[in-house]
């Protein structure tokens, strides 16, 4: 196992994700023979190196093979290793199809999350980043549609809290985007279908008129101008003693 490979696993595990653009990251998605000395390592540790394309990150995860001894080792299966309650559950599925299965129409089209037109070369280009086509949820929206199914106020901000400590979502504000996480633990074609035409498929069949996606580059600019603002107001505005 060379120095590299070893710094990259080790990374993962003390980091849990890491972009794609990574130096590391990056060799490890193109140089085969570097991949394999990855894998083979993880693999004899019942990990796996887990990325895809959509998504702007990479992380660790047990191996399906390893499943069954881990999450089956109770007298019940345990449904997760976040501790997540039943509820936890059901909103992160919910958050995830808020969040990722639109931004996935965005990638496979090639749109950017501003774009209001099609563009007629644009599936020559390749596919854009998590970052360029990510949206934003309102939380009054999210609470006002899904609160009384999960748990009320107090249980979704408890939840809430800790899908982002799990990095799952950031929180900017009033505004849920996605965390490193939401697109990396979710199996997108397991369960495309079976939310869109079953557990989710009444809030599919409407758009609720107070979700207004925002695109994550217009939430950056909006955190710099505040940030300017307050820097403005301080400069005009010394405190006095």
């Amino acid at each position: 196992m060379n120095d590299d490979s070893q710094i990259l696993i080790a990374r993962l595990l003390t980091h849990q994700t890491l972009r794609r653009d990574d130096r590391l990251v990056k060799r490890a998605l193109s140089d085969e023979q570097f991949r394999a000395e990855i894998d083979a390592r993880l693999t004899a540790c019942g990990l796996k190196l887990l990325d895809n394309v959509y998504a702007d990150h990479v992380t660790l995860c047990l191996h399906r093979a390893i499943e069954p001894k881990v999450f089956g080792a109770r007298d019940t299966w345990q449904n997760n290793n976040f501790g997540l309650a039943r509820d936890g559950v059901a909103l992160l599925v919910v958050l995830w199809a808020l969040i990722i299965l639109p931004k996935r129409e965005r990638q496979e089209t090639h749109q950017h999350a501003d774009d209001d037109q099609n563009d007629m070369f644009g599936q020559e280009k390749p596919v854009p980043r998590a970052e360029d086509t990510s949206i934003g949820i309102p939380y009054k929206a999210l609470l006002a549609d899904f609160g009384d199914k999960l748990g009320k106020k107090t249980r979704m901000d408890m939840n809430l809290g800790i899908l982002s400590k799990l990095g799952f979502i950031e929180r900017r504000g009033d505004i849920l985007v996605e965390g490193p996480l939401l697109d990396l633990l979710m199996d997108t074609d397991l369960l495309k279908e079976r939310i869109i035409n079953g557990a989710l498929a009444d809030v599919f069949k409407r758009v609720p008129d107070q979700v207004v996606h925002i695109p994550r580059a217009v939430l950056a600019a909006a955190n710099e101008a505040v940030i300017e603002a307050d820097a403005a107001a301080s400069t005009e505005h010394p405190n006095q003693d």
